[in-house]
């Protein structure tokens, strides 16, 4: 599956926007800040890659479907596409 590269950018800028949240609860723990705040942190981070992840996925089945239906590519099984969703679930 080849993602358009505007939905790539986009799931890009968020990845990194993670790297900069993951960075800092990096920092969190080295600082012994309180535990509480901490999970609260990874939690937003977990979330977010979540979303991104969806995100992704969205993006990628909009490109299979309008490959497959201009004759480009081969439509991904029902298999297929519920394997991805269970990844992420």
């Amino acid at each position: 599956m080849v993602i358009e590269s505007e939905a790539t950018d986009d799931v890009v800028k968020r990845l990194r926007r993670i790297e900069g949240q993951i960075g800092g609860i990096i920092r969190m723990l080295e600082e012994q800040r309180d535990c509480a705040e901490v999970v609260t942190q990874l939690a937003a981070a977990s979330r977010a890659l979540d979303r991104t992840g969806f995100k992704l996925l969205s993006a990628g089945m909009r490109q299979c479907m309008s490959s497959a239906a201009a004759g480009q590519a081969e439509p991904m099984s029902p298999e297929q596409m519920e394997k991805l969703f269970l990844t992420l679930a």
